[in-house]
């Protein structure tokens, strides 16, 4: 009792609650740098109010005692949905009501607050982004690109989904002409995604050969396959940008990434992974054009020169985000997005430069400038790690806290370091990602998430909805 009355008179001392929460003497990386000393972060709504190094008083209070802040980690190119499991509508609506939900809640267990789908089903992913936006399902933030746009038998369509048509209808969409992708992107644009994906190639094509080869240690002859044409690279990027989208590539070569850059893309996703980077002027490009570089080491580090490329253009200067790749039946979730970080940091990275990758490099990647720093004005998206991140990468694994959108919604607070939550002047109020979040969705929304139908193979087809440009 005395220690407690003692927490409160010293709260009481500070002065009126001018917020709804502050977060005491803690270090902070507000997501480029460390900040020298101690500082309160206050927080209203879902809104930082204040990075203040001087006291500010909250309506409830958490004591950091020298832990560290750092904005919420942001993984900005995963795939959700199970593509060995999910064949038909009995397997998708499975994966949905029994996988779906804890899948979600492993991002956060881990400190990552939001992520960025880069090909899954249309009508599931969106429909999974607004249970989470809605409160009916607990998860990070969702960003979605919907399904993955490509050449006719190109990659994923006739690697990944071979074998899996149902899939390769909601997952991919392969377009043949200059018409089919502009109507693709539009209708994506009109389902309000958050960005557009091209797939440009498979991965490695063989010099001196006259097929195009795709390689991975799950198909060893190789599959054939129809690259992305120029014309139609063209004109996905310039429909993306007709509707406000930035448009992002997915790349392994130097010639493709080029290529890509040529285009107007974006960003590059996995970037020059097959290879070494050997043209310098290629690298000079991705400065020039303000290029963003996505090297998913978690799944490339296996190509032998992909972490040496990496080195390259980050020493360059060029704009690095970190996305792991992450898919179903490897690893787990969040967990696999720090290994990421690891590994960039043992490709020649410091852990500074990752943090910010993570954070504010990454918010930029995803067009959301909201996110991804500890500032006054942005999300409240903060985690409160016990030791130093900025020094040991691998200290992002030593968490404490997260909160998402202002409201706590992970605590492992050890018992002596911090001191609880004091609310001074009323019960906590319940949070928004609280009990009724971790509910499965009802019947409609499952009913809704699982009818995506074949969309994106559909609004291939209707050619008549808009004439090109």
């Amino acid at each position: 009792m005395h220690q407690e009355a003692e927490a409160i008179a010293s709260v009481e001392a500070r002065g009126p609650a001018t917020y709804d929460l502050v977060i005491r003497r803690a270090h902070v990386f507000d997501g480029r740098q460390a900040l020298t000393g101690l500082y309160d972060i206050a927080v209203d709504g879902t809104e930082i109010a204040s990075v203040s190094a001087e006291p500010l008083g909250g309506r409830q209070e958490i004591d950091a005692a020298g832990a560290w802040v750092v904005p919420g980690l942001i993984d900005t190119h995963v795939h959700f949905y199970d593509v060995r499991a999910v064949s038909d509508p009995d397997s998708m609506r499975a994966f949905e009501e029994d996988e779906l939900p804890g899948r979600l809640g492993l991002f956060l267990d881990h400190g990552v607050t939001t992520i960025k789908s880069v090909g899954d089903p249309t009508g599931g992913i969106l429909a999974t982004r607004a249970g989470i936006a809605e409160g009916t399902l607990r998860g990070p933030r969702l960003l979605a690109t919907g399904c993955g746009i490509t050449g006719r038998d190109g990659h994923p369509a006739a690697t990944v989904f071979s074998d899996n048509p149902w899939a390769r209808e909601r997952f991919t969409g392969e377009v043949g002409s200059v018409q089919e992708i502009r109507d693709l992107v539009h209708h994506l644009a009109d389902r309000k995604v958050d960005a557009i994906k091209l797939l440009s190639e498979g991965a490695c094509a063989h010099s001196g050969e006259p097929t195009y080869l795709w390689q991975n240690p799950a198909f060893p002859d190789g599959v054939e396959l129809a690259r992305l044409p120029l014309a139609l690279l063209r004109a996905g990027v310039e429909t993306g940008h007709e509707r406000g989208l930035r448009v992002t590539v997915h790349t392994t070569q130097q010639a493709a990434a080029r290529e890509a850059i040529e285009a107007g893309a974006d960003g590059l996703e996995h970037g020059v992974t097959v290879e070494p980077l050997t043209d310098r002027s290629l690298i000079d490009l991705m400065l020039e054009h303000g290029i963003t570089y996505t090297p998913t080491l978690w799944i490339d580090d296996a190509h032998p020169d992909a972490r040496g490329n990496l080195r390259k253009v980050s020493r360059a200067g060029v704009h690095i985000a970190l996305g792991s790749d992450t898919f179903s039946g490897r690893g787990l979730f969040g967990a696999n997005t720090l290994e990421e970080a690891e590994l960039m940091v043992a490709a020649g990275m410091t852990p500074t430069q990752v943090l910010a990758a993570g954070t504010s490099r990454a918010a930029r990647q995803c067009s959301r400038p909201d996110l991804g720093a500890v500032a006054e004005g942005k999300r409240a998206d903060l985690l409160v790690l016990n030791s130093d991140p900025t020094t040991d990468i691998g200290n992002l694994r030593d968490l404490s806290m997260v909160i998402l959108n202002g409201e706590l919604t992970v605590d492992r607070r050890r018992p002596g370091r911090t001191t609880p939550i004091r609310d001074r002047w009323a019960p906590a109020r319940q949070g928004r990602l609280g009990a009724a979040a971790t509910a499965l969705p009802n019947a409609a929304d499952r009913s809704s998430i699982s009818s995506s139908g074949t969309e994106c193979s559909q609004a291939v087809a209707c050619r008549s909805r808009r004439s090109a440009p």
